[in-house]
């Protein structure tokens, strides 16, 4: 039997690790960012950011705390978003990318992608976000018009439209404040607090890790990565 001489398996290594790196490459240049595409973002660690996760992640997202959508204007791309302080705003994808950064300072966002059944509904959906510009961001989370928070903009951009057979691609649910443990979070009291309203546990609402686990919703790529 002949034997595997130790520069023959030096080869053999560097080329399967020379075709992996060149097939991750070819995987990121491949993708190309679309209108109507969803940005999923995990914002960061602080207490907010941690009390949604805490009460909001699913058996099939990552922990998301943040959910904005793709536009492009002449030969730039935006995310229109709802963010604390700012209100409905559009970002600069790349100041966008550049909020959240991981140890290697890669974008802690994921994209996704509707199915191809809700393309005619995008452009309308961008629309009804762009005249809703500056409208406060919700603090309290309520269901309403007078204010959005960032899941609340996007399930709205597509629900306000007439989709005829299609269905809504994002759910609702009764929002919860409390843990697995059915206890409300320590951070959710201070925050309701210091707001100075009651905690609207049970009413209408949506996140963005139900709005990830969305089966008409395809991940594409991930900037982290």
């Amino acid at each position: 039997m002949a034997h595997t001489t130790p520069k023959l398996i030096y080869f053999i290594f560097s080329a399967i690790l020379l075709f992996t790196s060149c097939k991750n490459a070819n995987k990121n240049i491949d993708f190309e960012l679309q209108e109507g595409d969803l940005l999923f973002q995990d914002t960061g660690t602080d207490a907010i950011d941690n009390a949604i996760k805490s009460v909001t992640a699913t058996s099939v997202a990552k922990n998301y705390s943040h959910v904005g959508i793709a536009m492009k204007s002449n030969d730039d791309w935006f995310v229109v978003e709802a963010i604390p302080k700012t209100g409905i705003t559009k970002t600069l994808l790349q100041d966008f990318l550049d909020r959240n950064t991981n140890s290697l300072n890669k974008s802690r966002t994921t994209v996704a992608r509707l199915d191809n059944s809700y393309s005619q509904y995008i452009p309308e959906a961008i629309n009804y976000g762009l005249k809703r510009l500056n409208i406060p961001y919700d603090s309290g989370f309520a269901w309403d018009d007078r204010a959005y928070y960032c899941s609340e903009l996007v399930y709205k951009m597509f629900s306000v439209q007439d989709l005829n057979e299609t269905p809504m691609p994002f759910e609702t649910n009764p929002m919860t404040f409390k843990d697995s443990t059915g206890q409300t979070t320590e951070g959710w009291i201070a925050y309701y607090k210091k707001l100075n309203e009651p905690i609207p546990e049970g009413d209408t609402g949506t996140n963005p890790n139900l709005m990830a686990s969305s089966s008409h919703l395809e991940f594409i790529f991930d900037y982290s990565k």
